[in-house]
């Protein structure tokens, strides 16, 4: 004996039966990216703004260290100078700008905070340089060149500093206001 199909009510009724579960956890995919902008729109307005900053800073820790380079400077000695300039207008603009919303503590305790954190960021960055233009330059010329010192000094030493250095200005420097319940 042959079953015939169930009619196509029968159907459409099973289909949206087997679909409400995963109707409310799945939604619109507008909505899923509205509430998830929704939840983390202080996060990524802070973020976009520490880019601004973190782009001038970089463009002005670029030019001074390609200077010092092409002036026969030593590579550490040059990306350190030029470190310590860029973090300077960083902190002005991220103190006044990106995070000007958050409680204020004593300028010279966010400066230390922020200048110590900074010295961490700078090593991380020479950690990555020195790898590249001692180890790696040792091993392969290539790697000991002023484009290459560029690329690992300014590239990759940078962007795994700039993490370190958002999650630890935000933590550290730049106070959150106290949650009253």
């Amino acid at each position: 004996m042959t079953t015939s199909p169930p009619p196509a009510a029968a159907q459409r009724r099973i289909r949206r039966a087997l679909r409400a579960p995963l109707r409310g956890l799945l939604g619109p995919a507008s909505s899923r990216r509205h509430s998830l902008y929704t939840r983390f729109q202080h996060v990524i307005h802070e973020l976009g703004k520490f880019g601004v900053v973190g782009g001038t800073a970089f463009i002005i820790d670029t030019v001074i260290f390609g200077v010092l380079l092409s002036a026969g400077m030593e590579t550490v000695i040059a990306k350190t100078l030029a470190t310590v300039v860029s973090a300077t207008a960083a902190f002005a603009g991220n103190r006044f700008w990106t995070w000007r919303h958050r409680a204020r503590s004593a300028l010279h305790r966010e400066y230390v905070l922020y200048f110590v954190f900074n010295l961490i960021g700078l090593g991380i960055t020479l950690a990555v340089l020195g790898l590249s233009h001692y180890v790696l330059g040792g091993i392969w010329p290539a790697f000991a060149t002023p484009g290459a010192d560029l690329i690992f000094g300014q590239l990759i030493g940078n962007a795994l500093a700039t993490i370190f250095r958002f999650w630890t200005y935000r933590r550290f420097v730049f106070l959150a206001e106290p949650q009253i319940d």
